[in-house]
């Protein structure tokens, strides 16, 4: 399990999914340096359509370490 903290943030990758992998702890930053996004619609027409394809679910969670 990886614990990402506020210092392994990307502050060009704001991101406030807690539950993933490679989220910055009480940061709402991606400690990646760059992201896959994607859709899984034919023809996206709204925000709902599109998707971080870099999403890892985090494992071992507590909800302490969601935010």
């Amino acid at each position: 399990m990886s614990n990402h903290s506020a210092s392994d943030a990307n502050f060009s990758i704001k991101c406030s999914v807690g539950e993933c992998e490679h989220h910055c702890g009480s940061k709402n930053y991606c400690s990646l340096n760059c992201v896959t996004i994607g859709t899984h619609e034919s023809n996206p027409t709204q925000c709902q359509c599109v998707d971080c394809e870099s999403f890892k679910l985090r494992e071992n969670k507590t909800p302490e370490q969601y935010r």
